[in-house]
């Protein structure tokens, strides 16, 4: 049994930053392929990044070049740092987790991940 929890979430204002932190109990290892999504209400959950078992990273073209993921696998946690955030960030963050061994490309474009985090929201105001 795998749980993911996020912590980190919270409101600020344009162009500020955040840091999410999920961290991963239970059966989950290294092996595991973690990833960051979000969601607006009344629209389809995306993917943001996603780090995989062989360290490669995969970033949504909205997040290039403003978010940054990072895996502390002692620690069994992801992080998203996330800067510049503006309104269209305003979303709720989910964590997820699978260990079926496809790329974190496929993972965020399918959302077919075993394992998901509550979410937190995150609030980004002008």
């Amino acid at each position: 049994q795998v749980h993911l929890a996020e912590s980190g979430g919270g409101s600020v204002q344009s162009g500020g930053s955040l840091t999410l932190s999920c961290v991963g109990s239970g059966d989950i290892y290294s092996g595991y392929v973690m990833a960051w999504f979000r969601q607006v209400p009344g629209k389809d959950r995306e993917g943001v990044a996603s780090f995989d078992s062989d360290k490669k990273i995969n970033y949504a073209d909205f997040a290039k070049g403003r978010f940054t993921v990072s895996r502390d696998n002692a620690k069994n946690t992801l992080y998203l740092q996330m800067n510049d955030l503006q309104p269209a960030d305003t979303a709720t963050y989910y964590c997820a987790a699978d260990r079926l061994g496809y790329s974190g490309t496929w993972y965020l474009r399918t959302k077919q991940l075993k394992h998901w985090g509550q979410g937190i929201l995150v609030t980004v105001s002008s």
